[in-house]
């Protein structure tokens, strides 16, 4: 059974979790991007694909379903933050890819958010 100390401990990891992600949603707005916007943009810049992932990989990233990612990816391609290419060796395939203004933007909300959990770290280390 968990100790009272282990209670207040999850609780204030929790609200940790909370607070950080009410601040990237915040940083998010601050570049003119939802949340789930930045998220995506993280899913095409960190998922290890070279070539980028197909809209079933962002769904599974993000944890949503396939129409819903490809409506996602829609948007963030008419905001000119990424652009679907078809696979060099499946046509049938469809890719995303940051442009150049995805990739700027990418690096800004990214460098702020290392900054934000290396300012966290302490308190999360407490816990």
């Amino acid at each position: 059974m968990p100790t009272d100390d282990q209670y207040a401990r999850l609780l204030t990891f929790r609200t940790r979790l909370r607070e950080f992600d009410r601040w990237s949603r915040d940083a998010a707005a601050a570049q003119g991007l939802t949340h789930a916007q930045h998220q995506l943009l993280l899913v095409v810049r960190g998922c290890g694909e070279p070539t980028g992932p197909t809209i079933g990989q962002l769904a599974a990233y993000l944890l949503v379903r396939h129409h819903t990612a490809g409506e996602l990816a829609d948007r963030v391609t008419e905001l000119g933050l990424t652009e679907r290419v078809r696979d060099r060796a499946d046509h049938r395939i469809v890719r995303l890819r940051l442009t150049r203004k995805g990739q700027e933007v990418i690096e800004d909300l990214s460098a702020v958010h290392l900054a934000e959990l290396r300012r966290l770290a302490p308190v999360l280390g407490d816990l």
